[in-house]
């Protein structure tokens, strides 16, 4: 693989059986197995676009773990940054199959997985000196202390030499040991970053406001560059720091499928955007249709295009 690459990610990514049949997961008896993870998902996304991304984790010396790396491979996704750890295993979860669009019951298994014990040790990484621009979610930022630091030196280091760096809260309150702590860490991580992609719901807990435009304006007045807020089924708003606004519709979409990764699709399409030139509002508009294609087939990353099919579904998906 080539050191020079285009994006870093980091976070956890982990063994995902998602059952073929719907019910409570207690009476479920099928399953199929893939991988997830939310920055893994913006991860494949983007290296289905064309991008050569990098991702930095962990996973156990386990079944799991060798199938994780397996997936990343298939997906063209450099793997030097992945460390195999001796010590803990790699995180899994459950996942019910959804009907009529409704969100799907997820169980997680990643308490003390290897992931959660990333840290600035694994900062080593050629990447980290070589890419272009850095992903960041609030997901990895849950994990445990040592990997929000990991989170913060990677973004100094990113922001101290010009690149550009996009940040999704990915709000877990679950993770975190209060919701005062959750606000105030991932305010300090979106602060460094060029461009925040918060959903509507969690710009209101992370900064106390309910308008599109006020939660943009107080990344905005914190240095951001650029706030697209995903706003539900009425597509996305967007703000920048040299005052260019507006919103933008959401995509048509027939049949909502599995709901679980559309915010991860809007953020490959607003990343991949960006980095390719587009206008923000264009680049919003990407957003909405990889997130739209995203929620029409089961699974966390299968709906998320590459370059053919992103040019040959946009058109009939967005107008």
């Amino acid at each position: 693989m080539s050191d020079s690459l285009d994006i870093i990610t980091v976070g956890e990514a982990m063994a995902m059986f998602v059952a073929t049949e719907t019910g409570p997961l207690e009476n479920v008896e099928h399953f199929i197995k893939r991988v997830a993870g939310a920055e893994l998902n913006v991860a494949t996304g983007l290296a289905r676009l064309g991008f050569n991304v990098g991702w930095v984790s962990r996973v156990g010396n386990d079944s799991h773990g060798r199938y994780v790396l397996e997936c990343l491979k298939r997906e063209g996704i450099d793997t030097r940054a992945v460390t195999i750890d001796d010590r803990y295993p790699t995180g899994f979860q459950l996942k019910s199959k959804a009907e009529n669009g409704t969100d799907p019951i997820v169980e997680y298994f990643r308490k003390g997985s290897a992931a959660s014990h990333l840290s600035v040790e694994d900062a080593g990484y050629i990447g980290f000196n070589t890419a272009r621009h850095l992903h960041l979610s609030g997901v990895a930022a849950a994990l445990s202390e040592t990997s929000l630091a990991l989170l913060n030196h990677a973004a100094s280091l990113f922001r101290n030499q010009g690149k550009t760096i996009s940040f999704d809260p990915n709000l877990r309150p679950v993770l975190w040991k209060s919701e005062a702590q959750m606000v105030e860490q991932l305010n300090k991580l979106a602060f460094q970053a060029n461009w925040v992609l918060p959903g509507i719901k969690e710009g209101e807990i992370l900064t106390g406001y309910r308008q599109p435009e006020a939660i943009a304006d107080f990344y905005l007045d914190h240095g951001v560059q650029c706030v697209a807020i995903k706003t539900g089924a009425d597509g996305a708003w967007f703000k920048t720091a040299q005052g260019e606004q507006g919103s933008v519709d959401a995509c048509r979409v027939e049949q909502v499928v599995d709901t679980v990764g559309a915010g991860d699709g809007f953020a490959v399409g607003v990343i991949s955007g960006l980095l390719d030139g587009l206008s923000i509002r264009d680049a919003v508009r990407r957003g909405n249709t990889i997130g739209a294609l995203a929620i029409q087939v089961q699974g966390d990353s299968e709906g998320l295009p590459d370059r053919a099919e992103l040019a040959e579904r946009e058109p009939t998906l967005c107008v």
